[in-house]
């Protein structure tokens, strides 16, 4: 069995394990950093902000609460990607050392809002960047395009890029993440939802046999909403976003949601410092993982 056979029968697996989201980018880093206890001041440069973030997600890795019991993948930002843990690449550490399946992210930021959604900005770099991926044995891809509002026109037109740019990474061998997250706060964000399940069905309906995608979505307001999402044949693993929830809240929710598993970023990093001793440090990530396993499990 190839690698990716092997880690494509790790996503079909459903015993609880969820996706670590360690992908935070140049503008959302130093919030990453500032809520792990590292002040703005603590650098002067983007290379030394990006060396003390990858120090970060390099302790939450190589961390022994970081197994892959409990986590299936994590998700990666290209500066991660780029580099080392423990003089291996980043990927090949997570695979060979951990068996945690290694994902990109490579959307480029959103657009401003129309239509009460913001699409993705143009990914200009995304041919070179798969193949940069697939030669650094990454699995699959993540982008990221927000619902503000449930306008169908607005969400319609998020999901036929989702699917647009995500045949293009099928075409390049890669599993893409199709993220088209609900804001939380968006108003009428049911009506929203049920906007974006009709036409992620009509999408995945386009796909041919064995092209496969994942999902990431907003925990919705319904308990198992998306369960035709997750029986679809061309859909791998259906995934969900904390997406500004507490961990709590965002555990509650998901325990409704049956065979979703979590890929939360902040929620997962809740409560870790940088001032922790490494035994609390792992202790305070084991309590974490494990509250997300547990409610990833249902």
């Amino acid at each position: 069995m190839s690698k990716f056979d092997d880690q494509v029968k790790r996503f079909r697996a459903h015993d609880g394990a969820f996706i670590a989201a360690l992908d935070q980018s140049g503008g959302s880093t130093p919030k990453a950093l500032k809520l792990y206890g590292v002040a703005d001041d603590a650098w002067s440069t983007e290379d030394e902000m990006f060396a003390l973030v990858h120090k970060m997600r390099t302790r939450i890795i190589t961390s022994p609460s970081f197994d892959s019991k409990r986590i299936l993948a994590a998700i990666l930002f290209e500066n991660t990607m780029d580099r080392a843990i423990e003089g291996k690449p980043t990927a090949d550490y997570l695979w060979d050392v951990k068996k945690v399946v290694p994902i990109l992210k490579v959307d480029k930021g959103l657009a401003d809002e129309a239509n009460g959604v913001q699409l993705m900005k143009p990914i200009t770099n995304l041919e070179p960047l798969l193949a940069k991926a697939k030669s650094k044995n990454i699995f699959g891809t993540k982008m990221r395009s927000v619902i503000k509002q449930a306008n169908a026109a607005g969400v319609e037109a998020i999901v036929k890029q989702q699917f647009d740019i995500g045949k293009q990474i099928v075409a390049a061998g890669l599993v893409p993440i199709i993220e088209p997250e609900v804001d939380i706060k968006c108003p009428n964000k049911a009506e929203a939802e049920t906007l974006l399940k009709a036409s992620l069905l009509k999408h995945l309906n386009t796909l041919g046999a064995g092209q496969l995608v994942m999902l990431k979505l907003t925990l919705p307001e319904q308990g198992n909403f998306y369960k035709e999402c997750i029986e679809h044949p061309n859909v791998l693993k259906v995934v969900a976003l904390s997406g500004g929830y507490t961990r709590e809240e965002a555990n509650r929710r998901l325990t409704q949601n049956h065979h979703m598993v979590a890929s939360f970023s902040r929620a997962l990093a809740e409560g870790l410092s940088a001032k922790q001793t490494d035994a609390e440090f792992n202790a305070m990530l084991d309590q974490s993982i494990e509250s997300i396993y547990q409610a990833s499990k249902t």
